[in-house]
């Protein structure tokens, strides 16, 4: 009896860790953001004024990290605006799973890294703020990362 408990309270435990864990790799979410332009960004300047075009400082190509079950491919873009960088996903696609950020990070493993925020949907076009004063000769790699388990999807390296 006391062997049944104790399978009954594990299995009452995993069951809802994997089908949380494991649901969002089942769903698809797409968004498409345009790219930040100067007049979005200052909403002091007036309708008729000219606006900027971003300045693109480095570029890099998402490669998934091969497993079969975690991927992340399309490209990370640094754009500069007046005075605010932006992290510029395109093309972008990615696997689903729970909780993933996308870090500024100094190497693939998030040893030392910048959290841009939660990843806004795992397909299309997104825009990430970048913090005033992040070093980015330093946080030079973009990870997909799952914060929850620790676990990498892709990265990409700027030049």
């Amino acid at each position: 009896m006391n062997k049944k408990l104790t399978i009954g309270i594990v299995l009452a435990f995993l069951i809802p860790v994997i089908v949380y864990a494991s649901s969002p790799l089942f769903f698809d979410t797409t968004i498409d953001e345009e790219i930040p332009s100067s007049a979005k960004i200052n909403t002091l300047q007036t309708q008729d004024a000219e606006t900027m075009q971003p300045i693109a400082l480095a570029l890099g190509i998402f490669v998934g990290v091969g497993d079969g079950i975690h991927n992340a491919e399309g490209t990370a873009k640094v754009l500069s605006i007046d005075d605010a960088q932006f992290l510029r996903l395109e093309d972008f696609k990615a696997t689903n799973g729970p909780d993933l950020h996308v870090y500024l990070a100094t190497d693939e493993k998030a040893t030392d890294y910048v959290d841009l925020g939660s990843l806004k949907a795992n397909i299309g076009n997104q825009n990430y703020r970048i913090p005033e004063g992040t070093d980015l000769s330093k946080y030079d790699t973009v990870l997909v990362w799952c914060k929850q388990f620790s676990v990498l999807f892709g990265h990409a390296n700027l030049s």
